[in-house]
């Protein structure tokens, strides 16, 4: 089968992370402090903190949030991996289920606007399979609130597909004064094997995250002796990254951009081989999205994935939608755009790992029916 996804390793990260485990020290020490530097140069933003997955930057968010707004409802998206709305549960918010845009899959910002009210005073948005969201109108539905409501909602977004991806000049993540979180998971753009990281607002959050991401201790100043801590104020995680996830995500961040343009190119060819086949409706072409995956619409959605199963080629909705799980059953809301959009979306291989002879081959299959 052609794949997916694939796991990315750079040489270097084996050679460093070989380094690291014979060092003798293998915890979170100088190589997550090197890392965290080098993605504070990446992002242009000085309030980056990693942690050892994605889940566990978006967990510390919330729990961090609660003391500043409580138990307030959350505009989420449903269309995601469960990893970003199972911590809003986990921490007492209430979700409140934001439509999806039709377009590229990203929350449509009609109804996020509809469903602004006192109560919603955190927006936590995705950027599906990197491409970015319309921060322009995210930003007028902010002004919005506070002319409305008295209060400028919070932003939380989640980057995990959106690893390179940018707005104009600037990463996303980056572009307003947000909470974001990015994934170092195995097949992401950057692996660490796995690993997060939190870019907070300001300097006094980003403290704060350093904190709660290892007990609520100070692992530099709050120590009695060696293994025992001084007074803990706050209760924190154990969510901190080690030296050998750290040192691989170094090393594979070092040769992220021919990649990233590898992914582009893939999803241009695509988009010309396909926005003329009536049966296929694709997302417009961006030249600043990730490409974590490529998502098209196709009618007849399980003739479509039988028939790339029969030619070898691996396809996936990827996720499914949140809201139909038994869990959240007490958020369940009407969603026509989700309803419609589930049944015809579907993502085909597209990265760095396939070949010229492979991308031709999945378009032929593509065209060729099903």
């Amino acid at each position: 089968m052609i794949p997916l996804f694939k796991v990315r390793m750079s040489a270097g990260a084996v050679e460093k992370a070989k380094e690291v485990l014979m060092s003798g020290y293998i915890g979170q020490g100088q190589r997550v402090e090197e890392f965290e530097t080098a993605l504070k140069d990446f992002f242009h933003h000085e309030f980056v903190v990693t942690t050892n997955n994605a889940t566990s930057a978006e967990h510390l968010a919330l729990h961090m949030l609660k003391k500043e707004v409580g138990g307030c409802d959350v505009l989420c998206t449903p269309l995601t991996c469960t990893a970003t709305n199972w911590p809003v549960v986990l921490e007492g918010y209430n979700i409140k289920w934001v439509d999806v845009d039709p377009e590229n899959c990203n929350m449509d910002m009609t109804d996020l606007r509809r469903k602004i009210s006192p109560t919603t005073k955190i927006i936590y948005i995705v950027h599906w399979g990197g491409y970015p969201i319309d921060y322009r109108r995210l930003l007028e539905i902010s002004v919005e609130c506070k002319k409305m409501y008295g209060f400028t909602p919070i932003i939380l977004e989640d980057c995990a597909h959106a690893m390179g991806s940018m707005w104009g000049t600037m990463h996303v993540g980056t572009v307003i004064n947000s909470w974001a979180t990015f994934s170092f998971q195995a097949i992401k753009h950057v692996t660490c094997v796995d690993g997060g990281a939190l870019l907070c607002p300001d300097d006094h959050t980003y403290k704060r995250a350093k904190l709660l991401r290892w007990y609520g201790i100070d692992r530099d100043t709050n120590r009695k002796d060696f293994r025992c801590e001084d007074d803990v104020e706050e209760a924190g995680f154990k969510y901190h990254m080690n030296d050998v996830n750290a040192v691989i995500g170094h090393e594979n961040l070092k040769t992220l951009s021919p990649y990233l343009e590898m992914n582009r190119d893939c999803a241009l060819r695509y988009n010309n081989a396909f926005e003329p086949n009536p049966a296929i409706r694709v997302i417009p072409y961006n030249n600043k999205s990730s490409y974590w995956i490529y998502t098209m619409f196709v009618k007849r959605q399980d003739q479509f994935m039988k028939r790339m199963k029969q030619e070898g080629i691996m396809v996936s909705r990827v996720h499914e939608r949140n809201d139909i799980h038994s869990c959240v059953k007490q958020y369940r809301s009407i969603l026509p755009n989700l309803d419609k959009i589930i049944k015809e979306m579907i993502c085909i291989p597209c990265g760095w790992w396939l070949s010229n002879y492979e991308i031709k081959q999945i378009i032929y299959a593509v065209n060729s029916g099903w």
